[in-house]
């Protein structure tokens, strides 16, 4: 079998939230289809491992934020590689809460669902859930961020509790440093994703104060490639 073939597979780039109480959360992901149209129904993959996946086996809703093209690194670094246990998600970021009282990003978002859950199923590492769309909106005009665009354009990383995560063989390039937090690796020859270090500048030479643009780790948290 040749794995590479499930590369092909395309795929959109959404935040998945939800709420257990007054707490609220939520993740990105990239698994989630609709299937059927009357009455609209999705079903979205997450891993077990993550609180968003407990927030909706115990409240039965979710929200889903369509991300927008242009959506900063960022911030789906800081939904993708940090765990609600440990931060509020919802720092400084704009969002409301929706009919299902699950949150809602505003400022990133091209569109948004409310979902109730009516199945759920056991899938080994992660569960999918099925639900019923109960409210949606358009809230503004745009392109929405695919798989491919992120990784080819943004050039960010997968989480590894994502279920299309793939182990990358490590390339010889001494001049490359991963982070050892979500993966992204600085490659001299491009600079970084934001722009903020120009192409053809080693790693040793970018200032202290710079981080990953994907997940906020501070340079010492980088090794060679």
């Amino acid at each position: 079998m040749d794995p590479k073939a499930l590369y092909k597979i395309s795929y959109g780039l959404y935040v998945i939230t939800s709420k257990k109480g007054e707490e609220i959360n939520g993740q990105t992901a990239n698994s989630l289809i609709q299937v059927t149209a009357e009455p609209p129904a999705i079903a979205i993959g997450l891993n077990k491992k993550n609180l968003t996946n407990e927030f909706i086996k115990e409240s039965k809703v979710f929200a889903v934020s369509i991300l927008s093209q242009d959506t900063p690194l960022n911030i789906i670094g800081q939904f993708g590689f940090k765990s609600g246990r440990d931060i509020n998600k919802f720092d400084q970021v704009n969002y409301k809460l929706g009919k299902t009282r699950a949150p809602i990003l505003l400022d990133n978002s091209l569109a948004y669902l409310e979902v109730k859950v009516t199945q759920e199923m056991d899938v080994g590492t992660h569960t999918i859930f099925v639900g019923e769309v109960v409210e949606s909106e358009v809230l503004k005009d745009g392109e929405p961020m695919t798989y491919a665009y992120y990784h080819q354009v943004k050039r960010g990383t997968t989480p590894k509790t994502a279920p299309t995560y793939h182990k990358e063989e490590k390339k010889s390039a001494a001049a490359k440093y991963q982070c050892t937090i979500c993966g992204y690796t600085y490659d001299p020859e491009k600079g970084d994703p934001d722009g903020d270090i120009t192409p053809g500048t080693p790693f040793e030479d970018i200032p202290d104060s710079w981080t990953c643009p994907v997940c906020g780790a501070s340079k010492d948290q980088f090794e060679k490639a």
